[in-house]
């Protein structure tokens, strides 16, 4: 792909008039980052002596971040648990700047949080706490309601729905959301899991990655065969109705499929460290591109990039906007 200097320039800056509502399951991606110099007396497993503890924002909420990251606001929009740990994901929320207007706080749920135990750069451990179980009727029909608020009184330019499989996506929400979106002409994009594959019908742009892909149709197909992808996708596209579908192909690239065009970009060498977020990355890029109606090339190159980009980093961390926009300077200028 060739742009301009200018071309790009001109689109990075119009990425801060956007506002994007981001609909998903949320969580805090919580680390403890140390050093390990030996090995338990008690098991043979390595202990880690911590030296920081963090929290970070994580799941539909690294999308939001990224968004904001690339000069947007987003508006995030989850139901999480009337507990310490909603409390401390709605005050990560306001330290990063964001509105915490679309979080609905539920007794009957608890905070998804993740703990990555972390030794001399390397994951050693995760451990979850979460519930999955689906929203109950009063609690889907409460986060509507927030929902259609939110699309009421803000300009919003496109909706991301952030799918987790933890419970607060659900078909009936999907259905609304969609419907309402639809007839304000408002994009929706979206980053699926397994649950809720299938149930995303009509919407602007879906985003599987190869795995979500495979385990969602239920297919076994050879993804280094083109032909045999296109099938695939013309089988998802006939049984959900989106307009566009754009694959993540891990060190492969992405793929992308419009009624416009179709285009495999290839992907970029990179010293990976962390594929964590890298899915939050691309899909927050791709929407951007997407409300401001750019060619489908440009939306699977940019998001590509900055899928690529964010695997130099260790843990869930958002793209960095001018890292973005150098790169894609260099190499498409």
């Amino acid at each position: 792909m060739k742009a301009s200097k200018s071309q790009l320039n001109g689109l990075f800056e119009k990425f801060n008039d956007l506002t994007i509502l981001i609909i998903g399951d949320v969580m805090i991606d919580s680390y403890y980052w140390g050093k390990v110099d030996r090995i338990s007396p008690e098991a043979p497993v390595p202990i880690v002596a911590v030296q920081k503890k963090e929290s970070r924002l994580g799941g539909a909420a690294n999308v939001a971040l990224n968004v904001k990251a690339m000069g947007a606001t987003p508006i995030l929009c989850s139901v999480i648990g009337a507990d310490d740990d909603g409390n401390e994901l709605i005050q990560l929320t306001k330290d990063n700047n964001q509105t915490a207007e679309g979080l609905l706080q539920s007794l009957n749920r608890r905070t998804t949080k993740k703990t990555r135990i972390i030794g001399n750069n390397h994951q050693m451990l995760r451990i979850d706490g979460e519930d999955l179980h689906a929203l109950s009727s009063a609690e889907e029909e409460m986060f509507f309601e927030k929902i259609q608020l939110i699309l009421k009184t803000r300009k919003v330019d496109a909706i991301i729905f952030e799918d987790y499989d933890k419970g607060c996506i659900t078909p009936t929400l999907i259905q609304k959301v969609v419907q309402l979106a639809n007839e304000k002409s408002i994009p929706t994009t979206v980053d699926p899991k397994k649950n809720n594959f299938t149930e995303y019908h009509g919407v602007t742009l879906f985003k599987p990655n190869l795995k979500e892909l495979k385990e969602g149709l239920k297919v076994e197909f050879n993804h280094k065969n083109q032909q045999e992808l296109e099938a695939v996708i013309d089988q998802l596209e006939s049984k959900i109705g989106n307009k566009n579908t754009l694959i993540t192909l891990s060190e492969l690239g992405v793929f992308i499929n419009s009624p416009k065009s179709k285009h495999h970009i290839g992907a970029h060498h990179r010293d990976i460290t962390d594929v964590s977020g890298a899915g939050d990355t691309v899909i927050s890029v791709a929407t951007l591109c997407l409300a401001l109606k750019q060619e489908p090339e440009m939306i699977a190159e940019l998001s590509n990039l900055a899928g690529g980009l964010v695997c130099e980093n260790v843990g869930v961390v958002p793209i960095e906007k001018t890292d973005l926009l150098e790169e894609a300077i260099r190499l498409f200028c």
